[in-house]
């Protein structure tokens, strides 16, 4: 079943992908790239410049990508058919990673004197480039200028990045990491059915402090509330994403403001109702209580009383929907052991939410900690099981169930 769902979620699954590469260092990062496409269930091809293979060898691309690499526009054996022509209407997407500084000029004058360059005059599938220079290269204003020329012209920009590039400098010029690469791939291939809407995510446990040093906690890793955050941005939505303390990474298209406490949490997510908002996803797994008193130094472990007194802490999702500027619909979770769908429905009567995600957290094997995740979703009489699978796909599910419930008829769908 976790397989079925993969392919059935993920937004790069059994799309075309024609991956170019200049003649970059960063060309080192290629292979990279075409491996987590094709893990993700995307089918690479790979196009060479000549000056790229003073970087990396074709014969460990066409080894990854399993099709041979093309590196000629004028290959006897492929072009009798105009072979450039059918390959240019391949892909759904072309990524180019690295691209230099001289093939971003060509690209902009529309120069066609290799296979890379005429494609992309050829193509009429979305170009992404994922630009690798010096610092200076990149700022100057002739670089600049192509760039904007560029952007005219359709093409979106993967990056760069700041920070110690190969030569020894600093600055922006550097290359994305593969994974940022295609995290911003997926973005922008994936199906728009929350597109325009505004969403603010609680994710991740919170910390109420004792001392400087300890406290109370949970389990949570905020993986589920992170993955459903990228879920919404890949789905068009404009995403604000509020997270206790946590590890992980800030999803492509996420601004992510990190609290600690369950007051900073609730102060967040009111400050954040100034946008006007449309969803809200309750993920957060926020502490009832906290300790009545903390002390600003640590206690001696002799000091430190066997029985805390403790003061609840506010309810958030309670909070937001008697707030004036309500979002329109609100999405609660309900961590359960027992009687969990009753509890829920309970739970979510009395906190004014309009949908709740029920997590049965007696299994081991599911919810807070783990990668996997099962859960079920609630609203009115409408009850939906959703199995064991990966957090990521749970999440899009979940996104795709709350696009209908909620916005069927107020968004666009489209398929890309």
């Amino acid at each position: 079943m976790i397989g079925t769902l993969f392919n059935t979620t993920e937004p790069l699954a059994g799309k075309r992908i024609l991956l170019g590469i200049c003649g970059s260092i960063a060309a080192y990062k290629s292979p990279e790239i075409v491996r987590h496409l094709l893990r993700l269930g995307a089918e690479v091809r790979v196009v060479m410049t000549q000056n790229a293979r003073q970087f990396v060898t074709p014969i460990t691309l066409q080894a990854l990508s399993g099709q041979p690499v093309r590196q000629d526009l004028f290959a006897a054996e492929e072009e009798a058919a105009m072979d450039h022509i059918r390959l240019a209407r391949w892909p759904d997407a072309i990524i180019v990673a690295p691209v230099t500084a001289n093939s971003l000029a060509r690209f902009s004058l529309g120069l066609a004197d290799d296979l890379l360059s005429t494609l992309l005059l050829v193509t009429h599938a979305p170009v992404f480039l994922a630009p690798a220079m010096n610092a200076s290269m990149w700022s100057h204003s002739a670089t600049q200028g192509h760039v904007r020329r560029l952007l005219e012209f359709g093409a979106q920009f993967l990056g760069p990045d700041a920070g110690v590039l190969a030569c020894g400098e600093e600055g922006a010029g550097r290359m994305l990491e593969p994974e940022q690469i295609v995290g911003q791939l997926r973005l922008a291939l994936a199906s728009k059915t929350l597109s325009g809407k505004q969403i603010l995510v609680t994710a991740g446990p919170t910390w109420e402090s004792l001392d400087p040093a300890r406290g109370l906690t949970n389990r949570a890793s905020g993986k589920q509330g992170f993955a459903l955050a990228q879920a919404c941005a890949e789905a068009g939505a404009q995403v604000r994403l509020i997270s206790g303390p946590s590890h992980e990474a800030t999803p492509p298209g996420v601004v992510r403001e990190d609290v600690t406490s369950a007051q900073e949490m609730l102060e967040a997510c009111l400050h954040s109702l100034e946008i006007p908002t449309d969803l809200l996803i309750a993920n957060a797994a926020v502490a009832d209580h906290r300790p009545t008193l903390q002390s600003p130094h640590k206690t001696p472990k002799s000091a430190v009383p066997e029985q805390i007194a403790l003061t609840q802490n506010p309810d958030i999702v309670a909070s937001i929907h008697r707030h004036p500027q309500r979002p329109r619909v609100i999405v609660a979770f309900a961590a359960e052991t027992r009687d969990h769908l009753d509890s829920a429905r309970a739970k979510a009567s009395r906190k004014g939410a309009d949908t709740i995600i029920v997590n049965d957290i007696s299994s081991s094997t599911t919810g807070m900690g783990s990668e996997i995740n099962a859960c079920t979703l609630l609203h009115d009489k409408t009850q939906i099981e959703i199995p064991a699978c990966r957090k990521v796909d749970m999440a899009r599910i979940l996104i795709r169930h709350i696009s209908k419930i909620h916005f069927a008829s107020e968004v666009h769908h489209s398929r890309d």
